[in-house]
């Protein structure tokens, strides 16, 4: 039995809820904060892939966008942040009809910039590693 996106809400997950329209066009993602990790997940769907059928490369660097944000809530408490650096790395290829995971961590905080890492991956498969630096803003 597949698992849904009602499962992951059944788990604790969450979404920005309608804050970032797109991330939810293409999506949903998912994040979850319980405990000291904060997760995040998406199920991977046929809209998702490429003409080779296997998960798209700019859906990959969008969610890992939208996990940085997530791994950073608690240290932008409720502050506001755009990205302002991003790299990734294409590891291996992601499937279709799997649960895809991110995790990663705050490697520094200053007042104005977050330094992130992280890796989005499968079961035991890692398909992508990032990194990246979120700006502190203020909120309009």
């Amino acid at each position: 039995m597949a698992l849904t996106t009602e499962d992951l809400k059944a788990r604790g997950y969450r979404t920005w809820g309608g804050e970032d329209p797109f991330e939810d066009l293409i999506a949903p993602f998912y994040f979850n904060e319980e405990g000291e990790d904060i997760k995040c997940a998406f199920i991977s769907e046929r809209k998702h892939c490429n003409g080779h059928g296997m998960l798209h490369g700019g859906l990959l660097m969008t969610f890992a966008d939208f996990s940085m944000f997530a791994i950073a809530r608690r240290e932008l408490a409720d502050g506001a942040a755009v990205t302002a650096g991003f790299n990734a790395e294409f590891i291996s290829a992601g499937p279709q009809d799997a649960l895809i995971e991110a995790r990663g961590e705050v490697v520094r905080a200053t007042r104005s910039l977050i330094f992130m890492r992280g890796t989005v991956f499968t079961g035991d498969t890692t398909i992508l590693t990032f990194s990246g630096i979120l700006k502190r803003i203020r909120k309009s």
